[in-house]
């Protein structure tokens, strides 16, 4: 996996943008990635490929009479990307002008954060990568026998991102990436459960394979004699993922100025009001080092920064896109995305970077020991169906453990969870010590109380 060209992007950049202008847009943008990688698969219980990838392309944006036209290329020669300018200016010619577009960013000043970028990722080898899928498989099948890992595997990648405009803009940024997953079930005898999930992602090489396999073997063993359990009103700790699956479609959407400014979010006109525990506060973090959404600058060229979102239960800030940000008379928070794998062929949109959770000062045994009867939930199923304006969610929560005394029981079945998540929010009573990252949510295990779940007990 080579190094990327960075002035070769940037030069083919500038081409573009100097293009569209001398088309005749009053405006000009240019976004190039190009990503590089190498993924080894895993499916029921056998290595079964070796995959390298390559991507890169450019995306561009002209503005003419306020009117936006974008056009992209995957291809990246002299004339593929003065075909892409001159196409985008086209598009904007023949589009209606939007009376809220003002302009787009001008240069700022880049922070330089940490533990993004890795010459030791880049360095990997196909071989060690299946030394470390083996090893990932071999923690599995050693831990019990009745378990079978299902899907799964190792992966590297190499990225390096390029924006230009007619403002002056004009940054570059490089970045690595390595993980390992595992999915896993447990079968003894006519007793079979549900998946079991574990993952780890790094931006520097520090991932534990063992550890992986250990834990999603571990998780599946001790699924296995799944009760049925009565409907109520339980405190419930969620784990990262769970909790991840839940934030995404309802707090994370209630907080971005889109949804606001279409008066979609239930947090429309709160700032300053008490939304969450006190024991809550969220940053929006940019520049969190090793963070798996941290860069230098956002998909416009906006330098990333560090948001205070909520302050001990208190809604302090929005996120906001370089489009909203001039909407509403205020600074972008540098949260313009340009995610998926081809980046460039898309134009940008408003999203969370390394949406964090302060951490507690419970370990995970102290949340699950103060807890008389309650339920761990390691993930649910049914969360992309949350309403994202009033919060409303109803999802099957599994996997997922009976608390009892202080001590997880045992594994439970068809229970469902339901209420309104921004209730989740003020009714948090605890926070761990134990903080993860999974995707853009960086946070412990949390506690909320009261809440209620339908079982077929």
């Amino acid at each position: 996996m080579a190094e990327h060209k960075l002035a070769e992007l940037i030069d083919f950049g500038k081409r573009a943008v100097d293009f569209a202008l001398r088309s005749g847009a009053q405006e000009a943008e240019a976004f190039l990635s190009m990503s590089s990688g190498t993924s080894i698969e895993i499916e029921r219980g056998q290595i079964v490929r070796s995959a390298k990838s390559m991507d890169q392309g450019l995306g561009v944006r002209a503005v003419y009479r306020k009117a936006v036209g974008f056009s992209y290329v995957n291809m990246l020669t002299d004339k593929s990307v003065e075909d892409a300018a001159s196409r985008a200016f086209r598009a904007a010619r023949a589009s209606k002008p939007d009376k809220n577009w003002l302009k787009f960013p001008s240069q700022g000043s880049f922070g330089a954060p940490n533990g993004t970028y890795d010459e030791r990722i880049v360095d990997l080898s196909s071989d060690e990568l299946v030394e470390m899928a083996s090893d990932l498989l071999g923690a599995v099948e050693a831990y019990d026998k009745r378990v079978l890992a299902v899907d799964g595997g190792v992966a590297k990648s190499l990225f390096s991102t390029v924006v230009v405009n007619s403002h002056g803009v004009e940054a570059y940024d490089v970045g690595t990436a390595v993980g390992c997953s595992m999915e896993t079930i447990a079968r003894d005898g006519a007793d079979v459960t549900p998946a079991c999930y574990e993952v780890d992602a790094e931006r520097v090489y520090d991932i534990d394979p063992v550890g992986v396999g250990v834990e999603a073997a571990r998780q599946a063993v001790s699924a296995l004699k799944s009760r049925k359990m009565g409907s109520g009103t339980f405190p419930v700790i969620f784990t990262q993922a769970a909790f991840r699956s839940l934030l995404y479609y309802t707090v994370i959407n209630a907080v971005k100025a889109d949804y606001v400014q279409r008066e979609r979010s239930a947090f429309k006109d709160k700032i300053g009001e008490q939304v969450a525990s006190d024991l809550v506060t969220v940053y929006d973090d940019g520049l969190l080092e090793g963070g798996l959404l941290t860069r230098k600058f956002d998909g416009e060229g906006v330098p990333c920064q560090k948001t205070l979102v909520i302050e001990k239960g208190v809604l302090k800030n929005f996120l906001y896109d370089n489009y909203t940000a001039n909407k509403a008379g205020v600074e972008s928070t540098g949260n313009a995305s340009r995610g998926g794998v081809a980046s460039y062929a898309s134009t940008p949109v408003l999203e969370a970077s390394n949406f964090t959770f302060k951490k507690g000062n419970r370990t995970p045994e102290g949340l699950v020991g103060e807890v008389e009867e309650g339920l761990i939930v390691y993930g649910v199923q049914g969360a992309h169906s949350s309403n994202p304006e009033s919060g409303e969610f109803s999802v099957v929560a599994t996997p997922a453990w009976k608390i009892e005394g202080g001590d997880v029981a045992y594994a439970v079945r068809d229970v469902m969870l339901a209420g309104v998540f921004f209730d989740v929010l003020r009714n948090i009573s605890a926070l761990g010590n134990n903080v993860r990252k999974r995707g853009q949510l960086v946070a412990p295990w949390i506690r909320v109380e009261n809440v209620k779940a339908v079982g077929r007990g």
